[in-house]
């Protein structure tokens, strides 16, 4: 029987039919189709033509936004200037030829200036790689973001730290905001807005006079109009305690002004003594919180997304990226983990302070411990910052990094 004109569609080469037993499933398939592809048009025209009205037909458009245009800033093109990058010239090959590829001989007490760009924008990728890569380089190279002509640093933790493995270690990372590929090239994708200026600074603060004899980088971001008036400005701030104090819970973030929402840490714990170290909570105290916090967690490995204890593994938004056990680092080891909150953001209106107990657990069950622990908090926040914890100097910072048989 010759099939009807309208219920014949023609399925990877093939035709079928009523007949054929799929033909008014296709005929109603194709019909809801239809109905929802005029749904979804109606729905761009009532939302001024935004992807919302395409999502309920399950597709995703590539928007360009307007009023916005991509830079780079690297050393040869330090500005982010149009038809500026790759005119340097090299003694060998000549102009636009490798000519100026990187920072060369950062001297000790210098301090390098990475980007300094007037107007509004958002950075949305910094990658860097140095030469000596170190226990003391990565600790001692330091890191600071100032936002909107702001003296006080946004950001400043030492340059491996803030590459989200603690401790002046570096591994093969593969994560959501930091990734770290062979342990040498370092990236980060955080977001960070900018409402008039943007300065990144690179200090070298080695022992020992040493200087940086290479510094690679390329800064990319993305010049804007303007920005909604609810954006927050990106903070990294780093701080450690060797040792922690007994009963007194370890301070990852206090003093961050709302609105603003907690994205990420990085925890580095050096154990001081035998037995499992990580029982403590996390706690979050928001919005005036004083005895007691809002949100309280359940142990330490459970914060970073493992449980029944810590091992390496690496995920995208939570891992423990060192592991070296008692063997690898005497006597107890090192551990350096990561944890981020891009999917679930802590957020809080008036006033964030983050904290972790220092609580293990032995042959007599849980316990109060003392350990050497360090930090990295990730946060955005609309006020500008105006205090800053006392940064470490560099023998508090550098201390017990190195193998005891290698110090």
């Amino acid at each position: 029987m010759k099939p009807h004109p309208e219920l014949s569609r023609r399925t990877n080469g093939r035709i079928t039919t009523a007949h054929g037993g799929r033909g008014p499933i296709v005929f109603l398939a194709s019909l809801s189709i239809a109905v929802a592809l005029v749904a979804g048009l109606a729905g761009c025209q009532a939302l001024g033509g935004s992807e919302v009205g395409y999502a309920a037909i399950g597709g995703n458009l590539p928007l360009i936004p307007d009023g916005v245009v991509s830079r780079a800033i690297t050393e040869e093109n330090r500005d982010g200037a149009t038809e500026a990058g790759g005119k340097a010239i090299e003694e060998k090959l000549g102009q636009g030829r490798k000519g100026a590829p990187c920072i060369r001989d950062l001297q000790n007490g210098q301090t390098a200036t990475l980007m300094d760009v007037k107007g509004c924008g958002v950075i949305r990728h910094i990658w860097i790689t140095i030469n000596d890569r170190s226990p003391e380089a990565l600790r001692n190279m330091i890191l600071r973001m100032y936002w909107d002509g702001n003296e006080v640093p946004s950001v400043e933790v030492p340059f491996g730290d803030f590459f989200a493995t603690a401790h002046g270690r570096t591994v093969d990372l593969d994560s959501a905001y930091v990734s770290v590929p062979l342990g040498k090239g370092f990236n980060c994708f955080f977001p960070m807005p900018f409402g008039t200026q943007a300065r990144i600074t690179l200090e070298n603060d080695l022992p020992e006079g040493k200087p940086m004899r290479l510094v690679f980088y390329q800064i990319d971001y993305e010049l804007r109009d303007s920005l909604p008036a609810n954006t927050g400005r990106f903070h990294a701030q780093f701080r450690r305690q060797n040792p922690t104090v007994t009963k007194r819970d370890y301070v990852i973030l206090d003093g961050a002004e709302g609105p603003g929402m907690f994205i990420g840490c990085v925890i580095g714990v050096r154990p001081l003594g035998p037995h499992w170290w990580g029982e403590g909570e996390m706690k979050f105290y928001m919005d005036g919180d004083t005895d007691f916090p809002t949100i309280c967690g359940t142990g330490t490995e459970d914060y970073f997304c493992a449980a029944w204890g810590m091992s390496a593994y690496q995920k995208t938004h939570f891992g423990c990226s060192l592991h070296l056990d008692a063997a690898q680092f005497p006597p107890h080891g090192l551990v350096s983990m990561y944890r981020w909150h891009k999917n679930d953001p802590v957020v809080f209106r008036k006033s964030l302070r983050a904290e972790m107990q220092q609580i293990g657990w032995g042959d007599g069950g849980l316990y109060e411990r003392s350990d050497d622990w360090c930090s990295v908090a990730y946060w955005y926040q609309l006020k500008p910052i105006t205090r800053v914890p006392a940064f470490p100097d560099r023998a508090a910072r550098s201390a017990n990094i190195q193998a005891p048989a290698a110090q």
